[in-house]
């Protein structure tokens, strides 16, 4: 890298009178380190991904925690260990080096569920492919989310321990192999008094990301939407009408269908548009955009290029023509209620004339302050009672609450200033409008600032075809070794900050 971002590096590390923090003694041998380790540093991505982990299929979960485990300990953990629950496995790892201030870090090592015939490339191979406008990237199941990221930031531990040089920070990490089915059992982990007591020490903690645009930008979330994931589901047997079973269609002139029961309880949930949600009190606690949230979105809106943000999603028109900076207040504001999935009866190749004896919805509903999943998952099951809907069964699979850190805590203004120092442009963005557990390290009794830092470019998580950049061809984009440096500074900024 030759240009923008290499510049803020030297700055950052070299030169500058302000990089006291890592000491021009420092930098060197952890970049020649780095560089060095990069061949390395990639394989780790690559085989990483090759052990695939789906909490919602009960797929190598088990071989998923001891493989993290031991690439936390291969990066210098003192401490390691998988963490039971009631559900999947975590981990929990601690690395003492003798400092004022500890960090804490959020890992998952599960990842979603792959269809291999919809991938360019074979979703586990984690092939090497060029990515136009970015450089050559590792496609493969997880390599953004969140294996690429998190293997960087082991990289960059991997970097200090063969330089010599403890990090500036205490470590603190908290691994889950369940957020991609909502985060059922992760409290228990979080909640262990062990854990809760180093969980406490820290200045706050955060989840690795690669979220760098084409021109190098990127924003800094000071929160993120809470999530909701459940299944409706209408049969003959609960409804006591249809059948319990799947019959011939021709019978449909005298039997009941439990798929259109299905069709009409889900029409009660929204508007017509399906944009609005219509369920009992569901906005009675949303809290509106403060003018601080307003103007913060103003400028992601002016600094954003809304063509190429179309292109990339593939729409061409956000929800009722909004123009850009309305849109994306809508997206930071607004809860949302959206069908993942429908499926009932036949759903193969050609026809198959049967009435199905059972349908199901798979849902998600993204919550934002002051909403509560408890609160959301009542007056859902309330809004279907009231209007007849007893029989369609709720079964929730996980979810967590909206989170929230302040623009001023430590862990936020450590993440800016290390952009800072790369010369990255990051703009405050008032919550993510997806969603991670943060919730349940920033609410009570933790109470900690969270969020998601991190350098580099990847895209199409939950999609085919995801990808995660390890070698950049463009002046503004972090390959891995770049990436795994940012993490560096980003220890030293947080212990340093004021």
């Amino acid at each position: 890298m030759k240009t923008a971002l290499l510049t803020g590096m030297i700055l950052m590390f070299g030169g500058s009178s302000s990089a006291l923090a890592l000491g021009n003694d420092d930098y060197p041998a952890i970049r020649k380190a780095a560089e060095a380790g990069r061949a390395e540093s990639i394989k780790r991505i690559q085989d990483w991904i090759a052990l695939p982990s789906i909490a919602a299929e009960n797929l190598n979960m088990m071989e998923g925690a001891e493989y993290m485990a031991k690439l936390a300990r291969d990066a210098g953990f003192d401490h390691a260990e998988i963490v039971p629950t009631d559900g999947h496995p975590g981990v929990w790892a601690t690395m003492d080096n003798g400092a004022e201030r500890t960090l804490a870090i959020y890992f998952m090592y599960d990842v979603k569920q792959y269809d291999a015939d919809e991938w360019s490339s074979p979703p586990l191979e984690g092939r090497i492919v060029d990515k136009p406008g970015f450089g050559k990237a590792i496609m493969g199941r997880g390599a953004v989310n969140q294996k690429g990221p998190e293997a960087t930031v082991l990289a960059a531990l991997h970097a200090m321990r063969a330089a010599g040089v403890k990090p500036p920070v205490n470590l603190v990490l908290v691994v889950e192999g369940e957020e991609e089915i909502g985060s059922p059992h992760f409290q228990q982990i979080v909640s262990r008094p062990d854990i809760m007591a180093r969980l406490k020490q820290s200045e706050g903690i955060f989840i690795p990301i690669g979220w760098q645009n084409m021109k190098g930008n990127v924003g800094v979330n000071l929160g993120a939407k809470g999530i909701v994931e459940l299944e409706l589901i209408a049969s003959g047997k609960s409804w006591g009408r249809g059948p319990e079973k799947d019959i011939h269609s021709s019978l449909k002139a005298m039997v009941d269908s439990p798929a259109w029961r299905l069709v009409q309880a889900l029409q009660t949930l929204v508007t017509p548009d399906g944009n609005t949600p219509l369920i009992d009190g569901w906005f009675e606690n949303v809290r509106p955009l403060s003018a601080r949230e307003k103007e913060l979105i103003a400028q992601a809106a002016a600094s954003s290029d809304e063509a190429t943000s179309k292109k990339l999603l593939g729409v061409k028109h956000w929800i009722d023509d909004l123009p850009h900076k309305d849109a994306l207040e809508r997206l930071a504001s607004q809860p949302t209620v959206n069908i993942e999935g429908l499926v009932a009866g036949y759903t193969g190749p050609g026809g198959k004339t049967i009435l199905p004896g059972r349908a199901v919805a798979k849902l998600d509903l993204r919550l934002v302050p002051n909403q509560t999943r408890a609160e959301a998952e009542a007056k859902l099951r309330a809004h279907l009672d009231k209007r007849g809907f007893t029989d369609v069964e709720m079964k929730i699979g996980g979810g967590y609450d909206p989170t929230e850190t302040a623009e001023n805590s430590r862990i936020i203004q450590a993440e800016l200033e290390t952009y800072r120092r790369a010369g990255v442009a990051a703009t405050l963005n008032p919550r993510l409008a997806g969603s991670w557990p943060g919730a349940m390290f920033t609410a009570p009794p933790l109470s900690l600032p969270a969020g998601q830092f991190g350098l580099g470019h990847g895209s199409g998580a939950h999609a085919p075809d995801e990808y995660f950049v390890v070698e950049s061809s463009n002046p503004n984009v972090a390959g891995v070794v770049d990436a795994a440096m940012a993490y560096v500074d980003f220890f030293y900024q947080v212990a340093k900050i004021r």
